[in-house]
């Protein structure tokens, strides 16, 4: 059984996420920005008690709630992969899943130790446990511009593309569901031959249980005059 190589890209992804974060708090101060490959690339240290790509949940329950549901999302995923690995799916499609949980239990580290290890939990946390903050560093910004005035609504105001501030576990994660949603027609193309066999609707048998010769492929017969 190959299930278990699956497991081990996902813990790649993990150990990956994980330096790099411990890497950019050891190294850098909250804020601090590095340009990477010239402006349009850059390391930014943020502090997100969110979700990702800087999306946050401003409420202390909600916290609380989206680090439990982080965590039974991590099992279920696992639980899923493995289900999934042993029914041969197809190994596209189970790579995919091992990208989104290693991502996943990426951020649940964060969620759930990050508070107490590296104490950036927020001030009024009820307790540091569960509540810490997922480090992010990568960012983007491709280009910026200004709206012109006459712009209804946003005159006048700056555009950047790409503002989020986002992780390695992030990344993984959107790689994940972004090729799953790209070929799906090709990972669950087994899944929909075998509903075909088990009912098939292009050739329905006779009342006796005989194939139509209707519905038949006939030989070429040239016509006759």
């Amino acid at each position: 059984m190959k299930t278990y190589r699956y497991f081990l890209l996902a813990l790649t992804v993990i150990i990956i996420d994980q330096v790099s974060k411990l890497l950019v708090h050891e190294h850098m101060y909250l804020h601090q920005e590095i340009n990477v490959l010239g402006d349009w690339f850059r390391l930014h240290y943020l502090l997100n008690p969110g979700m990702a790509f800087g999306i946050r949940w401003n409420n202390e329950f909600g916290k609380l709630a989206l680090t439990a549901f982080r965590i039974a999302a991590m099992f279920g995923i696992g639980y899923y992969l493995y289900k999934m690995a042993t029914r041969e799916a197809h190994v596209g499609f189970l790579w995919c899943m091992a990208l989104i949980l290693g991502g996943a239990i990426g951020n649940v580290i964060d969620s759930t130790f990050y508070g107490v290890f590296l104490n950036n939990h927020p001030a009024n946390s009820p307790t540091p446990w569960f509540h810490g903050q997922v480090i992010d560093m990568l960012f983007f910004p491709i280009f910026e511009f200004a709206w012109p005035e006459w712009v209804p609504f946003v005159g006048g105001d700056n555009f950047l593309f790409f503002s989020p501030v986002f992780n390695i576990a992030d990344s993984s994660i959107f790689i994940g569901v972004v090729i799953i949603l790209l070929y799906q027609r090709t990972f669950f193309k087994l899944h929909h031959d075998e509903d075909e066999l088990i009912n098939p609707e292009s050739n329905p048998p006779s009342q006796s249980g005989v194939p139509n010769p209707m519905l038949e492929k006939q030989p070429d017969t040239p016509m006759q005059e």
